[in-house]
């Protein structure tokens, strides 16, 4: 639900416009039928491009979120920059999820890659090779290397970054979205536990995935 404390993405800026206008149209022309249904995409286009605050855990050694949703898989898959297998977390936004991206770990940004490719449901295992994705690799505060993919999906047709290469983030920043949702796929290092399971629900910046082991370096 927005609040008052939820600002609005203004990259739904034309998609809410579009729906006021169409809207108010309907409205103007007595097509009332037309216009509550307006009404009600309105309400549900403000509602994905909302864009609520989060509070990051303090702890350190944590794993946050990178996207809110539910976890649909997590198991070893092959990460896009390095090519080596490694422990994934999938997690999966429907449209009413916020569609805000954010930095599970402080670090560095050191590469971004654009895959061009297909928009079939995201929540299939084909979506990591096949779907329009955007891979971001990041060096974390201990020298650990961690990639992050967004996915698009069936309803989502545009990835968003809001961040650089070279942009040093910390934990719980948003660095990029996904209009109307889709996935993110988060690849860790080693050395760390994991603190969810498959069919849990995650909110960005402030889920606790993994926590790193203690006296045991990842790389």
């Amino acid at each position: 639900m927005i609040d008052s404390k939820t600002q609005i993405r203004w990259e739904g800026l034309n998609a809410i416009i579009m729906v006021v206008l169409c809207t108010l149209v309907f409205a103007i022309l007595g097509w009332w039928w037309a216009a509550l249904t307006g009404l009600v995409v309105t309400g549900l286009v403000l509602n994905f491009f909302r864009d609520p605050e989060r509070v990051v855990p303090d702890e350190t050694g944590v794993v946050v979120a990178p996207a809110d949703g539910k976890i649909i898989k997590i198991e070893h898959m092959r990460d896009p920059f390095s090519g080596e297998s490694r422990q994934t977390i999938c997690v999966f936004m429907n449209v009413f999820n916020v569609h805000v991206n954010r930095m599970p770990v402080s670090g560095t940004i050191k590469g971004i890659k654009y895959f061009p490719g297909k928009f079939i449901n995201a929540s299939f295992d084909k979506a990591s090779t096949d779907n329009e994705r955007c891979a971001w690799q990041i060096s974390d505060e201990n020298g650990d290397e961690w990639t992050m993919v967004q996915i698009a999906g069936l309803v989502a047709r545009r990835i968003v970054p809001l961040a650089e290469k070279g942009d040093q983030l910390s934990m719980g920043e948003r660095y990029g979205l996904i209009k109307f949702g889709s996935r993110v796929d988060l690849y860790m290092p080693k050395g760390y536990d994991l603190v969810v399971d498959k069919g849990d629900k995650a909110f960005a910046g402030q889920t606790v995935l993994a926590k790193r082991i203690r006296g045991l370096r990842s790389n």
